[in-house]
């Protein structure tokens, strides 16, 4: 009986949804993934509404969804997808330090971060590692995760690590010099509910005023 060989046209694909509002990483990382013989990228949105949409008609095995997009905290947004898709698995992309946002990540739900500075040909490793059923992480991450939770890693922590997402969310855009109305348009929050989560961030932070909290907004920028 003679060996069967397999056209690669017979190759079945896992397909990828790309959430992501910066053109030029959305084409690049999308040229790396269809390079793959067994990868293919089925749609990519950069608004979150069109994204859930097309994911429930879709469907795809993998959602990559950067951290950062100007319509939605990427956080949030994994928190919604993973109560309308509780099976979906999603690797977060993000230019922000993994020591900070790897962990929240993986606690809403994630099955992987990647920095963006790192999204080259690691994108498909770790897209290919999450179909597995496996998560993915850098190494330093990993280790540090798994020493939090045996109870030695608090040591040099980031003071950002105490914020809830809401908090870092607002911290993030003081940074990025938004005032406080236009924060609360931008989270459709009221102007209150805004000074009242500048007033936690100065607390935690041990901050005294509103030009402190902004200076130390602007210096953790990455």
């Amino acid at each position: 009986m003679k060996n069967q060989t397999v056209s690669p046209k017979s190759v079945a694909k896992s397909t990828v949804y790309l959430i992501d509002d910066h053109p030029v990483i959305v084409q690049g990382i999308s040229m790396l993934i269809n390079a793959e013989p067994d990868l293919s990228v089925v749609g990519t949105s950069a608004s979150w509404h069109t994204a859930l949409k097309e994911i429930a008609e879709l469907k795809p095995n993998v959602v990559v969804l950067d951290i950062t997009l100007a319509s939605a905290n990427g956080v949030e947004v994994l928190k919604n997808l993973r109560v309308h898709f509780p099976e979906q698995k999603v690797l977060m992309l993000s230019m922000h330090d993994e020591n900070l946002y790897a962990a929240r990540s993986m606690k809403a739900g994630a099955s992987g971060y990647l920095m963006k500075g790192s999204a080259t040909e690691e994108v498909v490793i770790a897209i290919k590692q999450i179909l597995k059923g496996e998560i993915y992480l850098s190494a330093g991450m990993s280790k540090r995760m798994m020493s939090q939770l045996v109870g030695h890693g608090r040591q040099g922590a980031s003071p950002l690590e105490i914020l809830s997402d809401r908090e870092l969310e607002v911290y993030e855009l003081v940074g990025a010099g938004l005032t406080t109305r236009a924060i609360a348009e931008r989270l459709h929050l009221s102007v209150k509910t805004i000074e009242t989560h500048k007033a936690h961030l100065k607390e935690k932070l041990g901050l005294q005023t509103a030009n402190e909290l902004v200076q130390h907004a602007i210096q953790s920028k990455p």
